[in-house]
């Protein structure tokens, strides 16, 4: 089978798998403006994040198992030429309740690229290259939930909401031809075969390997962390401490670049199981530090917390997706849906807490919880990882 270059697919796929967490938090700026635009409530609107949110997570149980039977190239395909559409749809909308069922299907395509660019990788490398791509691949995703808001904001300065969606769509259609010269990653003699109820019958085992359920349940508590930051630091950073929306901006630039260094520094591990223990490790520790500056810290204690939580952040992504993804190989498909469905799931219950009560108190309690959970969870995989220790010392 002939191969997609490395700069290709690392360019191409990566990208791809960005539009998920890109597609919900670019037009976080302009939502006021929608708003007024549809004469309709604040809570309506904010709906349209929620609708996106629920499309990312279930349609990747969905597009995953067919990627395993028909291949990798045309559910990406035609998922990308959907969310064009979709596109379409939002910016064409009359009211808002046909603008929440677009959003919807702007989510339930874009899973797409999210579920399949982590099964193409598991397809091509093995081993430690396979953790070096997961890096890669992590700094795009890590960087599009952050950077995603930054850059609508800055947008919203030269254009409208309907801007912010013209640019989508322009990404969206980019990819589209992009992606057809895209060379299929799964042979045909290693796609699921049977009728379709025996494709997502194969649930079943991936649900079933306990090491792979304590890998995605690490990812899940840690981005549990990544949402509920994202919707807090507006207001933690804006309204509690005054900074103005230029120093925020530097902020959210500033943890993004540690969401870089982290997966960047993964690679450097002699495995992926010793990366997530230093990862999970120090994740505790800073999200012990990060809870106790957000109850009674200044913004510097804050902001160089958040710091060094989200550094180990960078650290855990690319070594569990890597552990979890070896474990199912057979089943890249099915076990990639499922690890992106638990980290949506997560964000999208999560994040809405922080506004519970005080954000500061509330936020505080969601790190201290969620990094004790990474780390504990991460300690139960142990067990299992001593083998492949002995074999990377070896």
């Amino acid at each position: 089978m002939i191969r997609n270059s490395r700069i290709y697919t690392l360019l191409s796929i990566g990208t791809v798998s960005a539009m998920g967490p890109f597609v919900t938090d670019f037009y976080l700026p302009c939502l006021p403006a929608l708003s007024g635009y549809f004469s309709t409530t604040a809570s309506l609107v904010q709906l349209s994040l929620t609708f996106t949110m629920i499309g990312l997570a279930v349609g990747q149980l969905f597009i995953g198992p067919l990627s395993d039977r028909y291949g990798r190239k045309r559910p990406l395909v035609w998922s990308m030429a959907l969310f064009c559409l979709a596109t379409v749809g939002c910016l064409l909308s009359p009211d808002i309740r046909i603008f929440l069922l677009f959003r919807l299907v702007q989510g339930l395509s874009g899973a797409g690229g999210v579920v399949i660019s982590r099964s193409i990788a598991s397809d091509l490398y093995r081993g430690k290259e396979l953790a070096r791509f997961f890096s890669m691949l992590s700094i795009v995703q890590g960087l599009a939930p952050i950077c995603a808001p930054v850059l609508g904001g800055l947008l919203l300065e030269y254009t409208d909401w309907r801007g912010i969606f013209a640019v989508l769509l322009a990404i969206g259609a980019m990819l589209t031809v992009i992606l057809l010269r895209f060379r299929e990653s799964l042979s045909p003699e290693a796609r699921a075969t049977g009728n379709i109820g025996k494709t997502f019958r194969g649930y079943v085992p991936v649900l079933r390997n306990r090491r792979f359920m304590l890998y995605v349940l690490v990812q899940a508590f840690a981005m549990g962390v990544m949402f509920s930051y994202i919707a807090a630091s507006p207001f933690v950073f804006q309204q509690h401490f005054g900074l103005s929306p230029f120093a925020y901006s530097l902020c959210f630039g500033a943890n993004a670049l540690a969401i870089m260094g982290g997966s960047l520094l993964t690679a450097r591990f002699r495995s992926a199981s010793r990366a997530l223990r230093a990862g999970a490790a120090g994740f505790l520790a800073t999200g012990c530090l990060a809870a106790a500056a957000f109850v009674a810290g200044s913004v510097w204690s804050v902001e160089i917390s958040l710091l060094s939580l989200l550094f180990f952040l960078g650290l855990i992504l690319p070594s569990s997706t890597t552990l979890a993804l070896e474990l199912e190989r057979d089943r890249a498909g099915k076990a990639s849906a499922v690890l992106g469905f638990l980290m949506f799931f997560a964000g999208g219950a999560l994040s809405p807490l922080t506004g519970l009560g005080d954000m500061l108190h509330s936020t505080a309690l969601i790190l201290f919880v969620c990094s004790a959970a990474v780390y504990g969870t991460a300690r139960l995989t142990r067990s299992g990882e001593r083998t492949e220790e002995a074999a990377a010392d070896r």
